[in-house]
């Protein structure tokens, strides 16, 4: 039985009423469109524990995390968890039916963009402050699951903030991020302050001090098999880990793990047609040239060249390409 909550009400009575038990929940949002709601799951263990969520669909062209979520809900059994999973298999409805890269069609707005939100504001302001005022201060995990979007080549990496500020939940998102079984770990800077918009979901989480980290796997807006396993090994590594979930495999740090932890943006200069043959994953050295914009006339407008030595987290991966927008990021 699913059950439909307005914007107002809180999970925490879910919670607590469904102990041993799983609770479908639609999140209805201060709108007349038809894609007006958020799905969320609670599954409750009999015994007490850590709350862990887990959240998909930020961006709703980004499918293997959705098809990795999907799989745990089917799989996991509420009899054998300890604590409570918060578990949002799509947070943006309007972007995952409508095929819409990275913004909700329903105000052009883009959700990873708009934290804390507003509780008065569009839809996808409505969303991103449900998520910070009802979900992240219910998580002792906050996990955010994304992959490359329609127009990314993306390396599967597992992120955290270098929040020092919170140093013990610092060093868990760490640690989580070392056994999830994902090959490259990277650290963003910390830098805003406690009152400053955070933007980002997961970023949102750090700043109310909570144990937070991504995980970023698959690309151009496919799903991709291998995708979908390794997000589902990395969830069960962290949750046999936090004692709250076990699946028969071990959680074990990963000896040839790769740490990341400065990156560099490259922004295109001009809007048109953009050429590499690289890939993510591909290792760089500063000054080579790694790519060209071109007009519609095959006129080259810009020449890119890399401003560091590492590897290709992710790239643009299809031809179009507008002035501002990244077209390498590059991990060392």
């Amino acid at each position: 039985m699913i059950s439909i909550i307005s914007y107002g009400q809180n999970l925490d009575k879910i919670i607590k009423e469904n102990i041993g038990k799983r609770a479908d929940t639609l999140v209805q949002f201060k709108t007349n469109s038809p894609y007006n709601y958020m799905p969320v799951t609670i599954i409750s263990g009999k015994e007490k524990g850590p709350v862990f969520t887990i959240i998909a669909g930020i961006h709703g062209y980004e499918y293997p995390p959705i098809s990795a979520v999907q799989e745990l809900l089917k799989e996991i059994d509420p009899k054998k968890l300890k604590g409570t999973l918060v578990v949002v298999p799509i947070a943006n409805i309007g972007s995952f039916y409508k095929r819409t890269p990275f913004v909700n069609p329903l105000d052009g707005k883009n959700l990873n963009n708009t934290f804390p939100g507003s509780e008065t504001g569009t839809i996808t302001e409505q969303i991103a402050n449900y998520i910070a005022k009802e979900i992240i201060p219910q998580s002792d995990v906050f996990l955010d699951i994304h992959g490359g979007d329609a127009n990314e080549d993306l390396l599967p990496f597992v992120c955290y903030y270098n929040n020092t500020a919170e140093e013990k939940k610092t060093l868990l998102s760490a640690k989580l991020s070392e056994i999830s079984g994902i090959n490259h770990i990277v650290s963003y800077p910390y830098t805003i302050t406690k009152t400053e918009p955070a933007k980002y979901a997961f970023k949102q989480a750090s700043q109310n001090g909570k144990t937070a980290l991504s995980i970023e796997a698959g690309k151009l807006g496919n799903v991709q098999t291998e995708s979908v396993h390794l997000i589902k090994k990395a969830v069960y590594n962290m949750l046999n880990y936090m004692e709250m979930y076990s699946n028969g495999t071990a959680s074990v740090k990963n000896p040839s793990a790769v740490y990341l932890n400065n990156q560099e943006y490259v922004k295109a200069e001009v809007a048109g047609i953009f050429h590499s043959t690289l890939k993510s994953g591909d290792y760089i050295k500063k000054g080579d040239k790694i790519g060209f914009v071109s007009n519609e006339f095959g006129k080259v407008l810009m020449e890119v060249k890399s401003p560091a030595t590492g590897l290709i987290l992710y790239k643009i991966g299809t031809p179009p390409v507008n002035m501002g927008e990244t077209v390498f990021c590059i991990g060392y």
